[in-house]
């Protein structure tokens, strides 16, 4: 069984509108997290939405993680999600490697 929550730290500390994130701590994906996806635009923003409602922050405090960040981090919360939210982690990462 997967544990019900886990912690990322970034590379460095995350700075959003005036707050300061040294770490993200991901719970396991709900069906509210698939909501947050369908608040935005754009397949990779979806994949940040989700990874951000799945931590309680907002999305700009992942848009702003550097790219080797982000993608430790989608490796981080794939054994949170199911299996339709993490292809949708996988076609986004694929997508910023180009």
């Amino acid at each position: 069984m997967t544990n019900q929550t886990t912690t990322f730290t970034p590379t460095e500390p995350i700075a959003y509108n005036d707050k300061t994130y040294p770490a993200l701590t991901l719970h396991k994906m709900k069906a509210k997290d698939l909501v947050a996806a369908d608040l935005v635009t754009g397949e990779t923003r979806k994949s940040f939405a989700i990874i951000a409602s799945m931590a309680g922050v907002p999305i700009g405090v992942v848009e702003d993680l550097d790219i080797d960040d982000f993608e430790r981090l989608s490796e981080v919360a794939a054994p949170l999600m199911g299996k339709s939210a993490r292809a949708a982690i996988k076609a986004a990462k694929e997508k910023t490697a180009e």
